[in-house]
């Protein structure tokens, strides 16, 4: 086969490149004989090599899929620095359909790809690709994380993401209420795909009432099929409503940008916590929520679960290990509230503050170890 063409870019050479801070590299990829067109943006490896997940998604253009992959690259350098692992940012993004393009040759063309980034970034599962993807990049490439467990990896991260959230509801139950417990509590999920279906298995184990929503019919028709025994508990409202309904807890967990200058104004629930990355459209929107007296955990804090868990594997995993690192997110969602509550300043803010102090530190490490200034 022959190999990808790769072009490497550095920041400033990329037209229209998105304001979202300096990286440290950005690289592109053509492969015509399989179709791949792919960007793989490495924001920070301070903290260790980047680890992120690829995202394929049929963008309408080239800068717009360049937007989303920085965009969400800083972020996962903002979540591991959180979350407390010894991981960078970085994060990849193919252009296209996968249902209609997906091929044998075009994930292993994109796993040569990886590999010729030499180990500074890792690749793993995000919205577009599977555990097989991950599978058959791991016959190019070991650069990959999230394999099936057959092949010594951590499988599926969902359910270690879902799990994660369900600690991160626990904790800011405890800020909002004083105690962590769900039980009577009523939660609105929108988005049932893998992660979101987990957490509402999650919920209903935990005694809450749970409202449902997704854009599809059957998955909103399996979350009923699986709790029959919790029907008086489960409901459905259509996703372009769910963020309004009268509940205590709102949980995006599907695409970002849900909350902005309209919806906020409409939400009717006093905590927001959800698995989807970006949640916020703007930086103003933390404010927003702030001001509507709705306490909101911030989305990389509270959706680290599966970074967490996919981190585990280089030491050999270990699903008993991984999980108890999981549910450490508690307590740092009590951290970062805490500093916005003592500090006056919104979630968001500061658990940008919290994941900045300890980039800080560590580079501050390594300027010592190498005498540089």
């Amino acid at each position: 086969m022959t190999a990808p063409s790769t072009v490497f870019e550095t920041m400033d050479a990329v037209d229209g490149l998105p304001d979202e801070g300096d990286f440290e590299q950005v690289a592109f990829c053509h492969h015509r004989p399989s179709g791949l067109r792919a960007i793989v943006a490495i924001h920070s490896t301070v903290l260790g090599p980047a680890l992120g997940g690829t995202r394929f998604w049929p963008y309408d253009t080239e800068g717009e899929a360049l937007t989303d992959v920085c965009r969400l690259a800083r972020g996962m350098t903002y979540k591991h620095a959180a979350a407390g692992l010894d991981q960078g940012g970085g994060k990849a993004v193919i252009w296209g359909d996968p249902r209609t393009i997906r091929s044998e040759a075009l994930i292993r063309a994109y796993g040569r790809f990886v590999h010729g980034l030499a180990g500074r970034y890792l690749t793993a599962e995000d919205v577009g690709t599977t555990q097989a993807d991950m599978d058959l990049i791991q016959r190019e490439t070991p650069h990959v994380t999230g394999v099936s467990p057959s092949l010594g990896g951590s499988g599926d991260p969902s359910p270690a993401t879902a799990w994660g959230v369900l600690w991160a509801l626990r904790a800011a139950a405890e800020v909002r209420w004083g105690s962590p417990d769900l039980a009577d509590r009523h939660i609105t999920v929108s988005g049932v795909g893998k992660v979101g279906r987990a957490l509402v298995d999650h919920l209903v184990d935990e005694g809450a009432t749970v409202t449902v929503a997704d854009i599809r019919d059957d998955a909103v028709r399996a979350v009923h099929d699986d709790h029959p025994e919790a029907a008086t508990r489960l409901r459905t409202v259509e996703p372009e409503a769910a963020h309004a309904v009268d509940c205590d807890v709102f949980a995006p967990c599907a695409l970002g940008a849900v909350l902005d200058e309209r919806t906020i104004p409409e939400l009717r629930c006093e905590v927001v916590v959800g698995s989807a990355n970006n949640q916020l459209a703007t930086p103003e929107d933390d404010q927003r929520l702030v001001d509507r007296d709705v306490l909101y955990v911030p989305d990389y804090v509270a959706n680290a679960g599966g970074v967490i868990n996919i981190a585990e594997e280089p030491a050999g995993y270990d699903q008993a290990r991984a999980w108890a690192r999981i549910a450490g997110i508690h307590d740092t969602v009590l951290a970062v509230l805490e500093r916005a509550r003592t500090q006056g300043m919104p979630p968001g803010e500061a658990a940008d503050r919290h994941a900045e102090d300890r980039i800080e530190s560590v580079a501050r490490v390594a300027r010592l170890r190498t005498g540089r200034p």
